[in-house]
């Protein structure tokens, strides 16, 4: 007997098995760790069987079909041996969007930095005008889960490259590359060039009906559309020139061009909910993304002007003795930390660190010398740092811990400063992942304000 194997137990895993199920498509779920209890309690009640601990050879040879996690990279030996066999091995999100209700929408977002705060500003527009949709993919819910549960009518779906890279059928309605800079390089053996084609996956199926939304001074993605035959729209959103929204650098103003069913519409820079030259490139992704599903000016101004970012990207958590605290644990890679730090007018405290991707430190040099103060570098190897910047900034730190960091951190500041986690690196040499890294961060220094309040 044959069976669709989900190869990891892990959100996107045990979505795809409840989907499975709920389209009577035998399946097994098979881990190499163990099961978060919530997941395990799961799939029991729902009768779906699973396994911990290993992948059994038993349950690998009677797969017809396997759905993988994101984390288990294509040259695992066993990814390997499928493939041999010539069993189809895909994604998550490759499996949920052929059970997606015909009249629904897939808005799917991708890109090194700014996703999960397009992905929650798009949904909360599009809810702003009335409509259902949800977020989902990388940000947290699997669109697997939630195509099992009900249909919405917008599914607007974060996406990893290690997701699209699963991907051979998946097409969404409107697809979003917001940026295209050196990440993961690890998985893409170092090649900057393999990781950018698997962001461009996202545009493989798209047909004339479908838009794609991208960034044009992106210099990848736009060689990309010059060296491949496109029947879809292109809608681009630019700081420097004219595209289809523009940003008006002497009026402050962000513009979008009208369309065959709306007018042009405008909002000003302070109008914004969220600060900063990244948020201006965010912004316009969301308004044409928005316009080109139909957003009337209103609710496109009320949801661009009233919004609250996510947890983990620049973050305010605190203020201690004059200075600011800001989690930006979410930076895993260099150019988020360059967005954040770039958004910064007060002298500033950089906390660097973890595990390093590949990152090159000289694309952060020049801000790193013009507003930094003091570095503190956080992780269990701090060579490749220490390498770079020794000698560039007057104050560097050593720290094993939040509790260390902090420390450091509080000795080196004065009122006005601003301390900013942003460590341009992934989390798990000394953190479960970079949500607890930054709340770990947010939790001390909010007891730090509590017990200087009261020392007042």
């Amino acid at each position: 007997m044959s069976y669709l194997l989900i190869l990891g137990g892990g959100e996107s895993g045990v979505g795809a098995a409840l989907l499975a199920q709920k389209m009577n498509i035998r399946c097994r779920l098979s881990d190499n760790g163990t099961l978060k209890e919530e997941h395990r309690n799961e799939l029991t009640q729902r009768g779906i069987e699973f396994e911990e601990r290993g992948h059994s050879a038993e349950w690998l040879s009677e797969a017809s079909e396997v759905i993988k996690s994101p984390g288990i990279p294509d040259t695992a030996p066993m990814i390997k041996a499928l493939h041999e066999r010539g069993i189809l091995v895909i994604s998550e999100i490759e499996f949920a969007a052929r059970y997606i209700a015909p009249k629904s929408r897939l808005i799917a977002i991708t890109g090194s930095n700014g996703k999960t705060t397009t992905t929650t500003w798009l949904t909360h527009v599009l809810q702003k005008a009335g409509k259902d949709a949800i977020a989902c993919g990388n940000i947290g819910v699997s669109l697997a889960r939630l195509v099992a549960e009900e249909p919405h009518e917008y599914y607007v779906a974060e996406l990893s490259s290690f997701q699209l890279d699963g991907t051979i059928a998946f097409h969404p309605q409107i697809a979003i590359v917001l940026n295209i800079t050196p990440d993961h390089l690890d998985r893409y053996d170092y090649k900057f060039e393999l990781y950018a084609q698997s962001k461009m996956r996202i545009t493989r199926n798209l047909s004339e009906e479908d838009s794609f939304i991208y960034w044009q001074e992106d210099s990848f993605i736009t060689t990309a559309l010059q060296e491949r035959a496109t029947s879809y729209n292109t809608l681009s959103f630019s700081l420097e020139g004219k595209g289809n929204a523009y940003f008006d650098a002497e009026k402050h103003l962000l513009y979008f061009a009208p369309t065959d069913t709306l007018p042009s519409f405008s909002i000003a820079q302070d109008e914004l909910a969220l600060m900063g030259k990244h948020n201006l490139l965010n912004a316009m992704a969301v308004g044409l993304a928005a316009r080109a599903l139909g957003v009337e000016n209103a609710p496109l101004y009320e949801g661009l002007h009233h919004f609250v970012n996510v947890p983990h990207r620049i973050e305010t958590v605190g203020r201690v003795d004059g200075v600011l605290y800001i989690n930006d644990s979410k930076a895993t890679n260099i150019q988020s930390t360059y967005y954040a730090l770039e958004a910064q007018t007060q002298p500033v405290i950089l906390v660097l660190g973890g595990t390093d991707k590949g990152n090159d430190y000289s694309e952060i040099e020049e801000l790193v010398r013009s507003r930094c103060k003091a570095l503190i570098f956080m992780g269990v190897d701090n060579s490749k740092l220490h390498s770079f910047f020794d000698g560039k900034i007057a104050e560097i730190r050593d720290a094993r811990s939040i509790e260390e960091m902090l420390l450091h951190a509080r000795s080196l500041s004065r009122a006005g400063d601003v301390v900013l986690l942003s460590p341009a690196c992934a989390s798990f040499d000394l953190f479960k992942n970079y949500e607890d890294r930054g709340d770990q961060f947010r939790s001390k220094v909010q007891a730090m304000a509590t017990s200087s309040s009261k020392n007042i």
